[in-house]
């Protein structure tokens, strides 16, 4: 199943069929919102809205370990991550889309991980995106002509106040290239859950280190959202089909980061945490 999740200005899907708003359940606490369940050209389609219908919760307190928790628990097997972002780049313009594939983590107020004190795990985040994930996307941006770019690393900040002027010129003496507030620890604990995921981060404005930042209206960075929020269920309608009718899926690597990561000793481990991870981890628990 793929599972869509909406960012700023994406809070449903359009053109799917047989809708239902279901109330997903997590170990995790509350998720953002229920999840929609459609299909699309008879394919299931799971979508949830990061900041819960209305826009109601801000970064720093959407609950991320539940969200993907109650995907994985519908059968997600997928997930693109629809995010907004300001460009820390000239030629990523507003209104373009940027498939990335790095991250650099500058969040501090949030759970990082499904795994903890009694049941500890280390996985990989050396390539955090699903580069088959990834691939599909750009390829359908490509068809469907969207302006897209392929590759490039996201800065996750705290929030929810924007970047000062030295901050947003220090991170692009990182290479850094867009910069958001919500895809970590979101892409981390997709890679425990060993969900496939990637990010198309839709650029809205410059961040202020442009020069001519402040020309740029409140009006016209939304107008920019919302267009982006139209080309994002395109892009979701033409993508849907080529990610789930992948029949190399099943050999992602990511769908098996738990395989070496897992060091707690059976007898030693939480039973608490073991049976709330009974979704996230459980392909590896009844080993």
């Amino acid at each position: 199943m793929l599972g869509i999740i909406g960012g700023s200005g994406v809070y449903n899907i359009e053109g799917l069929e047989n809708t239902r708003w279901v109330k997903a359940e997590s170990s995790f606490g509350e998720p953002s919102d229920e999840v929609l369940i459609g299909e699309l050209n008879g394919q299931s389609i799971a979508f949830l809205p990061r900041h819960g219908r209305g826009h109601k919760l801000s970064p720093t307190d959407i609950n991320f370990r539940a969200n993907i928790d109650a995907l994985k628990r519908l059968g997600v097997t997928d997930i693109v991550s629809v995010s907004a972002v300001g460009s820390l780049r000239e030629h990523l313009m507003p209104g373009m889309f940027v498939i990335v594939d790095q991250f650099i983590d500058r969040t501090f107020a949030r759970e990082k991980s499904f795994f903890g004190n009694g049941l500890v795990a280390h996985v990989s985040m050396a390539h955090p995106v699903c580069g088959r994930l990834g691939e599909h996307l750009y390829d359908a941006a490509q068809q469907i002509g969207i302006q897209v770019a392929r590759g490039g690393t996201y800065l996750a900040m705290e929030g929810p106040q924007f970047s000062s002027l030295a901050e947003s010129e220090l991170y692009r003496t990182w290479a850094c290239d867009v910069i958001g507030m919500t895809n970590m620890p979101e892409a981390k604990l997709a890679r425990e859950a060993e969900i496939c995921y990637a990010t198309v981060a839709m650029v809205t404005d410059y961040d202020c280190w442009h020069p001519n930042h402040d020309d740029v209206t409140v009006d016209a960075i939304v107008k920019v959202l919302l267009e982006n929020a139209d080309k994002a269920r395109a892009l979701v309608k033409s993508v849907a089909p080529r990610v789930l009718g992948d029949a190399a899926a099943c050999q992602c690597g990511c769908r098996s980061a738990l395989q070496h990561a897992i060091l707690t000793a059976p007898e030693a481990r939480d039973q608490a945490l073991v049976e709330k991870l009974s979704a996230v981890a459980g392909r590896m628990l009844k080993q």
